[in-house]
């Protein structure tokens, strides 16, 4: 290997990256550490993921020499990551990395341990860097999860390798940075994948379609009839732009006999799709307008190497895909984007269609041109669902966070030329439009914030195979099908995992649990929780503390971790929280918890002081165990759970 090309192990080897004298300088142009949920679970998946008797490359890391010092030009990011997994899994790690002119990072940095302990009675929280305290309590909360095993993580670990890539002394670094800001991206596995479909096509003008469909489908900023211009988008989606994509594919293509028996009055003038996108294809940058002109991007929650997974499990399911092998599965669980064209190749070389009685058995592979023409068209088909009927963030100048939305498009001066449009709720009901669309935002929005990570969010493949496969017949019931998803989590992942009736799993309580509660609750009380808001609230924490601020008030040991003493809140809330009593939270947080989960509120509401007794010991020694009573009820009778 190049002598400028170190190869370097995390745990287990004499070449270990931070098991060294060499010093790690993150220099002052470099942004401060930004990440967050998704990119650290994601780092602790992709170790899981490692196979046990193969290495692991997990990156590079560039640098520049500096004497005895190493500056970091690229990678930092996940270098501090590494940094802090090793000490949160108890690992000997030297203290070789340090920031340069940012006092906060370096103190949190040397100060791992007693956060980790969280024995904030020896820190000054105030020179603590939020950020790096957020990674920490990131990390420690996956890494205690009860599914975790440490001794298999470990042995992944010791596989996995950094190669630090030392540039060539005297380096231009600004030259440097200009070439990496302005060098082509690598072909993504979406963009091979595309390649290999087309590939199956036999002609020239399938192979443009295609192309121009998926191209559209891929990006996933607003609604996808607005990507085509407008005589495209009527071919495509009716007159009022607003209807389901045609399902077959000659109704794509020119077809004479059909184009004979056209008039002139027809819009398309015998035009087929095709034939319009060839002559008229351009894509729009429309992201969308209300009536009164604000501007209004909407984001979608996945990214569209996600939606192809969720695509394809949508289609093995309206096509009756099976693996040959009948103790298989054709379509993975996970939902994993670094295994996009194995989850297609699987399907190519193992799928078969069994017709009814098992007379026949069509294998995938004998016709992949048949595959890509249907596969393209689900896709066209299952985008538009997605549009429609899955959760978007909605964006204007006056909620810069965002808002969770669920809209469609509304068309006037269908015989004009120039037509008019804005987004307003999708409808699910003829009554009760606001009520109905609300229920839908909210049940799907307690689903989103509970499964953070793309990879199980399984809800979305649920949701678009009963909406592809049902065709909208009887959409007033689609909230029904999201409350099933999460009441199937909350029996398989708290009432069936507990025993004896004791509800203490801690701080490992599912998400799931606390947000669909807080949905049954807002659902029975609308008028009293208007104003509720599911958010990311990621971090499961104790009213009455587990560690209470030393001498203030006695341990609780015996229910502390029982659920109706638990409560779910942002991970960007004071560290002070975990240790206060009841009642000190609820006065010094009381803005915090009118915004918060509604279990939260009720909590609060609760804690009072009684019979002469403190508000903190009332309720441990009553009031918890009546609030958790209540809400399993809730729960129980939602789920049918005994």
């Amino acid at each position: 290997m190049n002598k400028l090309v170190t190869e370097l192990h995390l745990i287990g080897n004499d070449n270990n990256i931070f098991d060294t004298d060499i010093e790690y300088i993150i220099p002052l142009y470099q942004r401060a550490y930004a990440w967050e949920d998704k990119q650290l679970i994601q780092l602790i998946e992709d170790i899981q993921n490692v196979a046990e008797e193969t290495n692991y490359y997990i990156g590079s890391l560039i640098v520049s020499k500096q004497a005895d010092k190493y500056e970091v030009v690229d990678g930092q990011q996940r270098l501090t990551s590494l940094f802090l997994l090793l000490n949160c899994l108890g690992e000997k790690v030297n203290p070789t990395l340090t920031f340069a002119c940012r006092e906060k990072s370096n103190y949190t940095l040397k100060n791992i341990k007693e956060l980790l302990q969280e024995d904030y009675s020896k820190l000054d929280m105030d020179k603590i860097e939020s950020s790096i305290q957020r990674g920490i309590k990131i990390l420690s909360y996956e890494l205690n999860k009860k599914k975790f095993c440490k001794e298999s993580f470990m042995k992944k670990l010791a596989k996995v390798i950094v190669y630090r890539i030392e540039l060539p002394e005297n380096t231009d670094l600004n030259r440097y940075f200009e070439i990496m800001n302005t060098r082509g991206e690598q072909l993504e596995q979406h963009d091979i994948l595309k390649a290999t479909l087309m590939s199956y096509l036999n002609d020239q003008s399938d192979k443009d379609l295609f192309a121009k469909i998926w191209d559209v489908c891929s990006d996933m900023t607003g609604y996808v009839q607005m990507h085509f211009v407008r005589e495209v988008r009527e071919a495509i989606f009716g007159n009022e732009w607003n209807s389901m994509p045609p399902n077959s594919w000659s109704e794509y293509k020119w077809d004479k006999k059909k184009d004979e028996d056209k008039t002139d009055e027809d819009e398309t003038n015998g035009h087929s799709i095709n034939d319009i996108i060839n002559k008229n294809f351009k894509t729009e940058d429309d992201k969308g307008y209300v009536e009164d002109d604000i501007r209004v991007p909407f984001k979608s929650i996945i990214e569209f190497s996600y939606f192809l997974l969720h695509t394809l499990k949508v289609f093995a399911a309206l096509h009756k895909i099976e693996h040959e092998k009948e103790d298989k599965k054709i379509t993975d669980e996970l939902l994993d984007d670094k295994k996009l064209i194995d989850a297609f190749n699987r399907v190519f070389s193992h799928g078969v269609v069994k017709e009814r009685k098992i007379t026949k058995i069509t294998k995938i592979t004998d016709n992949k041109e048949e595959f890509s023409r249907k596969f393209i068209i689900c896709l066209l088909r299952t985008r538009y669902l997605f549009d429609k009927y899955i959760i978007k963030r909605q964006y204007t100048t006056d909620n810069t966070d965002g808002i969770w939305s669920l809209k469609s498009i509304h068309v006037s001066g269908q015989k004009s030329n120039k037509k008019s449009y804005h987004y307003g709720n999708t409808r699910f009901t003829e009554t009760n439009e606001e009520d109905s669309n609300k229920t839908n935002i909210m049940i799907q929005s307690a689903l989103r914030v509970s499964y953070i990570s793309p990879k199980v969010m399984h809800w979305i493949t649920e949701l678009l195979i009963w909406l592809s496969e049902d065709e909208c017949k009887h959409i007033d019931k689609f909230h029904e099908i999201a409350e099933k998803f999460a009441k199937e989590a909350v029996n398989d992942n708290f009432f069936n995992v507990c025993e004896d009736g004791i509800f203490a799993m801690g701080t490992n309580t599912p998400h799931i649990v606390f947000n669909y509660l807080d949905y049954l609750l807002w659902d029975k009380n609308r008028k009293k929780y208007n104003d509720f808001i599911f958010e990311f609230r990621n971090s499961v924490e104790h009213w009455y503390p587990q560690n209470p601020s030393e001498g203030t008030f006695e341990q609780w040991k015996d229910n502390v971790n029982r659920f109706g003493n638990l409560c779910i809140i942002q991970r960007n809330i004071n560290s002070k929280f975990s240790n206060m009593s009841p009642e000190a939270k609820k006065s010094t947080f009381s803005e915090m918890i009118s915004k918060g989960s509604i279990k939260l509120r009720i909590m609060s509401e609760v804690t009072e002081k009684n019979d002469n007794k403190t508000a903190s010991l009332y309720w441990k020694e009553t009031m918890y165990e009546k609030h958790e009573k209540e809400m399993l009820k809730y729960l129980r009778d939602s789920c049918g759970a005994n």
